[in-house]
């Protein structure tokens, strides 16, 4: 009987030292798996308690990213204090807050939320794109946010390395592309606007081009019926006695103002020279 024990206790140290130092605490202490989802939980005053797995953040804003995030950091220390009553962790490190839960529709199995906190990888913070909800403490009446179709997972875009069930595993998040709000009836009302002002610009300058022209031509023909009353009033009218003289100097004043009619005049006689006459008296 002794030597059965000597020989069963040989072979046990054999096999013990034949397992290499990983496979023995492997065996003797059996590792846990990490980032596990955990059960939903009714909701507690000034508790945080866990509500499921979602696949959207609803209404939930985003709020800080911390490297040993936890329930308790993000829900009770992060949430809580703002006046939020729920908070919600994605990809191990990422904290939302908000006032309501993701919209029923998203709630997904547990198994989902596989991403380990990194303050405590044992409990699972949410996933690649999907979140763990928590109610933290504030209410215990709390509702669902409505589904629409802009609830989905929101990335801040910046690399997160987590480390799931043992294994390390990558995970790259890039940002949302952000849809500019329309413009284009505010644009089109400045493009009608500014067709509006030019067109009153191009009348104001049109009629100001036409007074302006108008004027000057008046002014034109004033300054020529100007020039013209002065060359009337210099000439005179013809034949009036404020008129030029057109008498030669020549003649005899005497007879040019004589009446043809009175007498004869011989044809051979100069009457412009004036002829010394004898006259008896």
């Amino acid at each position: 009987m002794k030597s059965v024990t000597l020989l069963a206790a040989a072979l046990l140290a054999g096999a013990v030292d034949a397992i290499s130092p990983e496979r023995s605490d492997f065996f003797l202490f059996p590792r846990q798996k990490k980032g596990v989802q955990q059960p939903k939980q009714d909701p507690q005053l000034m508790v945080a308690t866990n509500q499921g797995c979602y696949k959207s953040q609803g209404e939930l804003i985003y709020n800080d990213t911390f490297i040993f995030n936890s329930i308790d950091l993000c829900a009770t220390k992060t949430c809580y204090p703002a006046g939020y009553e729920v908070a919600a962790s994605r990809a191990g490190k990422e904290c939302f807050c908000g006032h309501k839960y993701p919209p029923k529709e998203d709630l997904v199995p547990d198994s989902q939320c596989n991403v380990g906190c990194g303050g405590y990888d044992l409990h699972a913070c949410g996933g690649a794109e999907t979140f763990s909800v928590y109610n933290t403490g504030k209410s215990l009446a709390v509702k669902h946010s409505e589904k629409t179709d802009e609830d989905e997972p929101t990335s801040t875009g910046k690399p997160t390395v987590t480390s799931t069930q043992g294994a390390a595993q990558t995970i790259i998040m890039t940002e949302t592309a952000v849809v500019e709000p329309d413009k284009k009836g505010s644009n089109t009302a400045g493009i009608v606007a500014g067709v509006v002002v030019s067109v009153v610009l191009v009348i104001a300058a049109g009629t100001g081009v036409y007074l302006y022209l108008r004027r000057k031509r008046n002014k034109e023909i004033e300054e020529e019926h100007r020039r013209n009353a002065a060359v009337t009033a210099f000439m005179g009218k013809p034949g009036s006695s404020g008129g030029m003289s057109m008498t030669d100097s020549r003649l005899d004043p005497i007879l040019a103002a004589r009446r043809l009619s009175d007498g004869s005049i011989a044809d051979n006689q100069d009457y412009s020279r004036r002829i010394l006459r004898v006259v008896n008296t």
